[in-house]
């Protein structure tokens, strides 16, 4: 795809759309989904909408006990032990998804961190970029050839407008001369959606087709590592915790527009995009506003993202994609 083709469809979704909105009618029955995150937030809300069209969900869970119990009345759905943060833990959970299924017709990487203190991940990676980005890719490396035997499966990577923060820091990804938090956040962010520019691009061939997308302000366990000062200083609660940030979506709002992405006809063949508030989003300006909207060209620029796989392969050691 190009910026060309990065602008809405009108669709016939808003940023106001509920998750059943867009799940109405549709039968998923014998397709199978994997979602990072399914247990909270817009991962439960999305698990419990797949399950609900008939879907069987597979949840990987860094707590897998608290998963269990959070989903043990939605059907068709299990449990699996997963650390995004943990590549042999990652490993293991492909495998164990191989073992179980025979093809995979929809990933969703909705897992994420957000601000969390400096942390170093392995062999001294960023804990953001290495959480955010080099799990959901090796994951999605592992997990390909059961993409590839789907008949058109979609890889949908929950991005941020935070992306517009900053680009990847080729000269520092791991911000060894210095951290912050939030730039640290924004280029994972970055990196979600490049991941998801070259996957499609890798993918075309088999029918993998791949989307990130900015879900929206929503307040869940992402923000569980900013203090309730700080969430009070953004404008986004007040002191009791309630959300009070204009424009501000529900868990179900959050959860479309990844659901959309999933099951959309409206997308067939459009592979690559960034998506927001149920539809493509537009290509935004340097300088702009986050709250604007959009996506900044950097996010979505095929060298950047064929780069970013480059590093990423090297780093991780995932199993390579070929076209």
């Amino acid at each position: 795809m190009t910026t060309t083709d990065q602008q809405p469809l009108g669709s016939p979704f808003s940023a106001s759309t509920l998750a059943e909105d867009v799940m109405a009618g549709l039968d998923l029955s014998g397709t199978t989904a994997v979602v990072t995150g399914g247990y909270s937030g817009l991962g439960l809300e999305t698990t419990r909408s797949l399950a609900a069209a008939g879907a069987h969900v597979i949840v990987p869970a860094r707590r897998p006990d608290t998963a269990r119990a959070v989903l043990q009345d939605v059907k068709g759905c299990e449990v699996i032990a997963m650390d995004l943060a943990d590549l042999a833990s990652v490993r293991t959970a492909a495998a164990q998804i191989s073992d179980r299924l025979d093809r995979l017709d929809i990933l969703m990487a909705i897992a994420g961190v957000m601000a969390t203190p400096e942390r170093r991940i392995g062999p001294g990676w960023e804990g953001q970029l290495a959480a955010n980005h080099f799990g959901h890719f090796t994951l999605a490396c592992d997990l390909y050839p059961l993409l590839a035997a789907a008949d058109g499966a979609r890889v949908i990577v929950n991005s941020s407008a935070g992306h517009t923060l900053t680009d990847i820091r080729w000269h520092d990804p791991h911000f060894r001369t210095g951290y912050d938090k939030w730039l640290a956040y924004g280029q994972s962010k970055t990196a979600n959606s490049l991941f998801a520019v070259h996957l499609d691009t890798l993918g075309r061939d088999d029918g993998v087709q791949a989307f990130a997308l900015h879900p929206g302000k929503i307040i869940t366990g992402l923000q569980r590592e900013m203090s309730l000062q700080e969430q009070i200083d953004r404008g986004w609660v007040d002191k009791h915790g309630n959300v009070i940030g204009a424009d501000f979506k529900t868990p179900s709002q959050g959860a479309a527009t990844g659901l959309w992405a999933a099951t959309s006809s409206l997308l067939d063949g459009r592979g690559g995009l960034y998506l927001e508030d149920c539809d493509v989003a537009r290509v935004s300006a340097p300088g702009q506003p986050m709250d604007d909207g959009g996506v900044r060209a950097y996010a979505i620029a095929p060298d950047a993202a064929a780069r970013l796989w480059d590093l990423s392969l090297a780093a991780t050691g995932a199993t390579p994609i070929t076209r």
